[in-house]
């Protein structure tokens, strides 16, 4: 597994860079760089079984490994979702199984650090470098475009 790191100052207090981050609606927004129509199901509390899917209904599957709102949360990626089936036994499930990503939001002065580490196989990484700068200027906009109102 490769860990990658990213990080960017959201002029937003962290409990709203949070609820941006990990709600339905705003979730689904910054997310569309690395899928349009991008989802979850499941809930961001720790040990709760969360899915990240496609809009073909097809992605990940994973647990809260740790949530403390606003600072934290850690996803650890259990396997695949494939015809809408859970498969942590395969090759492609294993190559994920075990992974992680850890989002921290740490706050200084009205505005939020937020840090992201996530492991995966070697092959995603540069698909990871060039989607998580984008997905995060989203975030961004979204956060401080709610915040200047």
């Amino acid at each position: 597994m490769k860990t990658l790191r990213y990080a960017t100052t959201i002029h937003a207090p962290r409990e709203a860079v949070w609820a941006a981050m990990l709600g339905p609606d705003t979730y689904r927004a910054w997310t569309a760089p690395f899928c349009e129509g991008s989802y979850d199901e499941g809930s961001w509390n720790t040990g709760d079984r969360i899915r990240f899917l496609a809009s073909n209904g097809e992605g990940m599957s994973s647990v809260i490994a740790e949530s403390r709102p606003p600072e934290f949360v850690s996803i650890r990626h259990l396997g695949i979702v494939k015809n809408g089936v859970e498969d942590t036994t395969s090759e492609a499930a294993t190559a994920w199984a075990t992974s992680f990503e850890n989002y921290a939001f740490a706050e200084t002065n009205g505005a939020t650090e937020l840090t992201v580490e996530v492991q995966m196989p070697p092959d995603f990484e540069a698909f990871m470098n060039e989607t998580w700068p984008k997905a995060l200027a989203t975030l961004k906009s979204i956060c401080e475009d709610a915040a200047s109102l």
